[in-house]
């Protein structure tokens, strides 16, 4: 491992931690600082992923405590029941979908021209939600009905497509069903924890035995940073959102995805 090596590597988890939790997609960001760098072997989109552990794990350690009562709370508390069980619902369609599609997803779909059109695309769907006077009569993430929890979950395997965003697609389909902003938004971390846990679990699995001491120490690098990147943005993002908006992450993925097709038209 040399040092431009472990660089990059922090780079990368910077870019995971800090993109994971908004609405533009952390997987788009990492595949074209991947591919801007040429690093678009196996390997490296495998390191993309299990790097996410970093961010899951900000995630949790912020809702820690939270998840705890909920989880106390199971056995004699029918509203904590339907949560979990609504947050498994939700799940299980992108699980499906990811298990089923994973080498048509990471052999096709993973590359920067379907990322930068998914980008510009999707930011312009954000700035259309973002205005729209939506219903917005569900304020508590934890007591959405369980059709709803479904819906949101079949949106989110919008987000198999690189570029598109899994906490843009939940955020933008529970604000359509009726969630507000931040419950929103709070519901797309609650439904990030089983699915990128997944993710994590499944590429490991697969990928194991492929890596080496040293791509080890790389992810470790890239996980740590992601951790830190990511603490900040749960901590912070929650009270931007109810009182700005999402214009600020439309536009963001808008100047990105037109940024990417004019480095591609001009190195390729």
């Amino acid at each position: 491992m040399t040092l431009i090596e472990a660089l990059k590597a922090a780079l990368l988890g910077l870019v995971e931690g800090g993109t994971e939790f908004l609405p533009v997609s952390s997987t788009g960001h990492l595949l074209l600082a991947q591919h801007f760098f040429g690093l678009e072997e196996d390997a490296d989109k495998t390191f993309a992923i299990l790097i996410q552990f970093g961010a899951i794990l900000a995630l949790l350690s912020v809702y820690f405590g939270r998840l705890w009562r909920i989880a106390a709370a199971v056995p004699s508390d029918p509203a904590a029941r339907r949560f979990v069980i609504g947050v498994l619902v939700a799940f299980l369609p992108a699980a499906l979908v990811g298990v089923l599609a994973r080498d048509f997803i990471k052999g096709v779909l993973f590359n920067p021209f379907v990322v930068c059109t998914t980008l510009i695309v999707g930011g312009f769907v954000l700035l259309l939600v973002d205005r729209m006077r939506l219903r917005s009569d569900r304020d508590d993430a934890t007591r959405f009905t369980l059709p709803m929890y479904l819906q949101i979950g079949a949106i989110q395997c919008l987000a198999m497509i690189p570029g598109v965003s899994r906490s843009g697609a939940a955020i933008v389909g529970a604000m359509l069903l009726g969630a507000s902003k931040r419950s929103a938004t709070e519901f797309s971390f609650f439904l990030s924890m089983p699915t990128m846990a997944g993710a994590f679990a499944y590429e490991l699995l697969k990928s194991y035995k492929d890596l080496s001491f040293s791509q080890g120490a790389l992810i470790a690098i890239g996980f740590a940073v992601s951790f830190l990147a990511g603490l900040f943005v749960v901590r912070s993002l929650l009270d931007y959102v109810s009182r700005h908006g999402f214009k600020v992450f439309a536009w963001w993925r808008i100047l990105v995805g037109i940024a990417g097709l004019i480095g591609l038209a001009l190195i390729g």
